[in-house]
């Protein structure tokens, strides 16, 4: 007899009615997606509310243990959370807040790569945990880095290397994109 444990985790989560949307290689973002009411008293000109989705099952049987596990990772844009200024946001901005969501796909393709990695196990639920804490922190520390070092897209020098790390990122881990 099988059965199935199936466990659903949001690492970036909001609550309400927000009708969030997956990344995808083709589609970038617009003015129009950041939905949100702008923070006045905020010295940012736009904010990105980005996560990452995670949901997991295990199969077990009684007399094998665990037989198989299926892990389901994505990105998403949260419109209802994301806000920008329009009297002081431009394309630049556009694109380092489209690089946010772009940071938050990476992060799921490095996860899928560990993912890929793990081999069914009595200790699989555990491990699939772990590597999503993992990956929430790693994504937590890059997006904190990137507008630190980019300066929140003013030093476009190093928003064309941060654009550039990413880009590169990406493609050697096209095989785990989000389709």
């Amino acid at each position: 007899m099988n059965k199935f444990l199936v466990i659903v985790s949001f690492l970036l989560v909001f609550q309400g009615d927000t009708k969030e949307f997956p990344w995808h290689e083709n589609d970038q973002l617009e003015w129009l997606d950041f939905k949100g009411k702008p923070d006045m008293d905020s010295s940012a000109a736009a904010v990105t509310a980005s996560g990452i989705t995670f949901s997991y099952s295990i199969e077990k049987s009684s007399v094998h243990g665990v037989t198989g596990f299926n892990a389901k990772v994505f990105a998403h844009f949260y419109p209802e959370h994301s806000w920008h200024k329009k009297e002081v946001v431009n394309n630049h901005i556009l694109k380092h807040e489209q690089f946010h969501f772009n940071i938050t796909e990476l992060h799921v393709r490095y996860l899928r790569q560990n993912i890929s990695k793990l081999k069914p196990s009595s200790k699989i639920g555990m491990q699939l945990n772990a590597l999503k804490d993992r990956a929430n922190t790693d994504l937590q520390k890059m997006q904190k880095l990137y507008d630190a070092e980019s300066n929140y897209s003013i030093n476009k020098e190093e928003q064309a290397r941060w654009i550039a790390f990413v880009n590169k990122e990406l493609k050697q881990l096209e095989e785990y994109k989000s389709k």
